[in-house]
Parts: structure tokens; sequence; C-alpha cells
């Protein structure tokens, strides 16, 4: 298993994901840096489960539309679910190399937490850039995984399952070099903040907490760490939980440009 599959079975934890604390106070970070407008036409590329597209369809309005794009039909139907009854919200299965819209048919894009899975990161920029009208806006957001800090009593196993955990995506340190790719996309005003999603608790609400069965599930698959060793390193961050122990720390970061 090299990355995730989004069938059914993943959708659904996924969806489960979003509702999290952690993941609430990311989506106004992303709707803050977006800032949408009355009336504007927006893409949400990699929509998921649809949960931004429901939340930005207050802040366009009646006047305003928005699309989502997807290329996990599972994650279409969560999305067409939570969506249904808005008229001003279309759907559609694409690959982010393809978008399969107008150029310069919108005045704003997000994709968040998408392009890290992406083998070609330089296609989907260019495809962002046509799609784009002329000072359209657009907002990134993926994680620098090298940047997580995350306590174990047994530090040489934590770093096995960290690595291993890498494999479930395709660049775990995009943040690293987005600016200069945007910028040979033909982007410009590329402004980027990182946030830190820390906790000392692996409940549901927390961005680790949510993650944290789809972590043990993916490491378990991997041969160099197998179904015994991801649980003895569960079981003990588990027990950190229990006994107050518990520390997990990661950047985030959001990128915004314009399309020059």
């Amino acid at each position: 298993m090299a990355q995730f599959v989004f069938d059914e079975k993943v959708a659904a934890q996924l969806e489960q994901v979003y509702h999290g604390a952690d993941l609430l106070r990311r989506r106004r970070l992303v709707r803050a840096a977006l800032g949408a407008k009355p009336g504007e036409r927006i893409l949400d590329v990699g929509c998921g489960p649809g949960f931004y597209l429901a939340e930005l369809v207050e802040e366009v309005g009646p006047e305003g539309s928005l699309v989502g794009l997807d290329q996990s039909p599972q994650m279409l139907a969560l999305a067409a679910r939570r969506c249904e009854g808005h008229s001003n919200i279309a759907v559609r299965q694409a690959d982010a190399n393809s978008l399969r819209v107008e150029n310069a048919s919108f005045d704003a894009a997000i994709s968040v937490q998408v392009l890290e899975f992406v083998p070609d990161v330089n296609a989907v920029l260019a495809e962002l850039h046509r799609v784009l009208r002329v000072g359209g806006r657009l907002v990134l957001w993926d994680v620098d995984w090298t940047t997580v800090s995350w306590y174990s009593a047994e530090p040489g196993r934590m770093e096995r399952v960290l690595r291993a955990w890498d494999t479930h995506l395709t660049h775990p340190a995009l943040p690293q070099t987005l600016a200069p790719r945007l910028r040979n996309a033909g982007f410009d005003q590329i402004l980027v903040e990182g946030h830190v999603f820390a906790s000392t608790k692996l409940t549901p609400d927390t961005y680790i907490g949510a993650l944290f069965p789809l972590i043990h599930q993916h490491v378990a698959k991997r041969e160099e760490i197998g179904q015994d060793e991801a649980n003895a390193w569960a079981a003990e961050q588990e027990e950190r939980e229990r006994i107050g122990e518990f520390f997990f720390a990661c950047i985030q970061f959001c990128f915004s440009a314009r399309r020059a």
C-alpha cells in the first residue's frame, strides 16, 4: 500500500476527521485567507466530502457559485449529499492534472491538503493558473511532515513509524518548494503563513487524534513496520494519553497568491 486509496471506508473516516475542532480551525483559516466575496465563482480542487463548499456558499451568496472537483466518487457522493439543496454548487469528478473547466472562469480557487498527494505538482499549478481570471486568488494548504514533533519513549520506533507514514503521500515536505513553484507557474503576490497544530491530547477533536486510526492502519500494512509493531506503537501512544504524557505538534502551511 503506497498511498491512500480514497474508497468508501477511507472517505467515511475522513468525513469524521473533518468534524474535529482542529479541522474547524483550519477551515476558518483557509476561508479567511481566501476572503470570498458575494457573487464570486470559486473552485475547490480536491473538495473531499464538501465541507468548504457548504461553508463558502454562505459567503458567495445566491449570486455566487461554487464548483467542487475530486477524483474519488465516494468523496463526491458525500459532498453532493452535504451540499444538497444549493443549486449554485456543482460537484464533478476530475483529476487535478486536468480540471475540465473553462479558461479564466473562476475568481478564486482553493486546494487543501491535496497537492502533497499529486505526483506532478507543477502541472496542477499550471491548470490552476489556466482556470483563474487575471488577478484571481489562489489558496493552497499543505503539511510539512518533516516538522512533526511527537513524543515517544521509543524514539527509534517512532522514527520508523513516521517514515512509514510518509509513504501515504507523494511529497512529505511540499511546502518547502511551493513558493518557487507558484512563481514559475505565473502567480505573484505569494504569501505564506505557518500554523502550528499542537496537542497534549489524543482525542478525536484534535488533528492528530482524528488521524491516529488512519496512521495506525496505514503503517500496520507496511512491511517495515507490520501489525505487531504498529499495535505496540499505538498502545504506547494511548498510554501516553492516559497518564497525561502525550505530545504532538506539526506545522501546516497556508499559501496565498494571485494569477499574474
